[in-house]
């Protein structure tokens, strides 16, 4: 979470904006945006976003990623990560290159894993099950996604995900545009 604190000031300081004007960019509070600086509060996915909008940088900016030049991303190369409030963990599987439309990653659920927050985003999501089973609950509907099955939809749809088994679930989960 320092890494993130750290680069969203800096960015900030780069752009020459004071609190109040990120405020306005992004819609979150200034005491909230100076509490994140100062890495006194976590920092949901989403406000993330919102911040790397403002700045107009891939929400990647905020952290260490492999940059690959030959487009192979070998297994020990792997970093996985945490996005801060969120038990999930994210592989990143693709390559870093300019153009770049299409972000797969490998995501490990845990158990009973429910994300608070409803997502929905321009683009669309393409989620296939490696390991356990998924319930995608898409605009209401829910979808109960096993080993072997595939998702696709719209992103643009309000949707979660939730692991109803008691034990961790693995998906290949590929969006547009990129969040990551």
């Amino acid at each position: 979470m320092d890494q993130i604190c750290e680069k969203i000031q800096m960015l900030r300081n780069q752009q020459n904006l004071t609190l109040k004007e990120l405020s306005v960019k992004t819609g979150l509070s200034v005491s909230f945006l100076s509490q994140v600086e100062r890495g006194t509060s976590s920092l949901a996915i989403t406000s993330l976003k919102k911040i790397a909008d403002a700045f107009n940088v891939p929400i990647t900016t905020f952290f260490e990623s492999y940059q690959n030049h030959t487009f192979v991303v070998k297994a020990q190369e792997q970093q996985p990560f945490k996005i801060e409030g969120c038990r999930s963990e994210y592989v990143r599987l693709a390559g870093d290159f300019t153009e770049k439309k299409l972000e797969p990653m490998l995501v490990i659920l845990p158990p009973g894993k429910q994300y608070d927050t409803v997502f929905n985003h321009p683009g669309e999501e393409f989620n296939y099950v490696l390991e356990g089973a998924v319930i995608f609950n898409i605009d209401g509907k829910e979808y109960l996604i096993q080993k072997g099955d595939s998702i696709h939809y719209p992103s643009s749809l309000p949707h979660f995900w939730v692991n109803p088994l008691e034990h961790n679930s693995k998906i290949i989960s590929v969006l547009t545009p990129l969040i990551f």
